[in-house]
């Protein structure tokens, strides 16, 4: 039996959780960042440098991981893209649960038919009712119903769809590459992804880019830092523990998110959200006591 025959091992389990936290701690800081293109540039850039630095002290990933590499780098860049105009949009608390509330399910489904990673009944409800618990996170803002703001819905949906294929994507090629390659991989990825970003965003500012980019140095540098230990760490965990597993435990972040909209962005967080977040806790609780069928 391998380690993908079970539920999540413990530590993958703790380092996911602490993956969530980085993960809505970045997205916090480009909501929060004034100008949101040159936010992500940032921090995709600070990424990119970090790994180029990185790649002299540890191999290059094995040729079998660089058209996932690839593959990834291009849905990278559409998920950029949509999660900017959503923000442009939408609050935190309610693009960010769309987005990554709707993502597990379809990574679910791509896993079963794709990768043939079937979950057993209790584990597929565990990701269900955590899906459920997650998106019902977006739904009463200010006693409104946010999914009448129809264009940062859309565009939510749409980075919950590249979320859902680059985390196959990722995982699958982190595979590929082997027992111990998983941070090569990870830097290949870093460097790869700062590139196309940069491109639009220059082709779209052109040189009033540059000066965007250094009002954006103090939130995009440790926003970048973050981004990238929180997704290096989540990559590293599908290696070892099913990718639905994973994918539905770093968007507990949710619960995060939501408490950062409300401190730092002044957005609602009422008893609802909190009973949602009490679901999703429970949810990870049965994920990590039950095994793959």
């Amino acid at each position: 039996m391998t380690p993908l025959d079970n539920g999540i091992p413990l530590v993958a389990l703790i380092l996911v959780m602490f993956a969530a936290v980085l993960h809505a701690s970045w997205n916090a800081l480009v909501k929060a960042g004034g100008d949101r293109l040159a936010m992500m540039v940032m921090v995709q850039g600070v990424g990119g440098l970090a790994a180029a630095v990185g790649l002299f002290f540890i191999p290059f990933p094995p040729k079998e991981a660089w058209p996932y590499v690839f593959g990834s780098v291009f849905v990278h860049t559409f998920y950029y893209v949509f999660l900017i105009r959503a923000y442009q949009q939408g609050d935190l608390s309610q693009v960010y649960p769309i987005a990554r509330g709707s993502s597990p399910l379809m990574v679910a489904v791509f896993s079963a038919f794709i990768v043939g990673e079937t979950l057993g009944p209790i584990g597929s409800a565990a990701v269900v009712v955590i899906c459920l618990a997650i998106f019902s996170l977006a739904v009463g803002k200010s006693g409104a119903n946010p999914i009448g703001q129809r264009r940062s819905v859309l565009y939510a949906f749409g980075t919950g769809v590249t979320i859902a294929i680059y985390t196959l994507i990722d995982g699958l090629g982190a595979r590929a590459a082997g027992p111990g390659y998983a941070l090569s991989y990870v830097a290949m990825l870093g460097l790869c992804e700062a590139v196309p970003i940069f491109l639009i965003a220059l082709w779209r500012r052109k040189a009033a880019l540059f000066p965007a980019l250094r009002a954006s140095i103090k939130t995009g540098i440790p926003g970048g830092i973050i981004a990238w230990v929180g997704y290096g760490t989540v990559i590293w965990a599908m290696t070892i523990a099913p990718m639905t597993y994973v994918s539905a435990l770093r968007e507990t972040s949710v619960i995060i998110a939501a408490w950062m909209g409300t401190r730092l962005l002044g957005e609602p967080f009422g008893r609802r959200r909190i009973l949602a977040s009490a679901v999703v806790v429970a949810g990870v609780i049965v994920l990590h006591s039950v095994g793959k069928a």
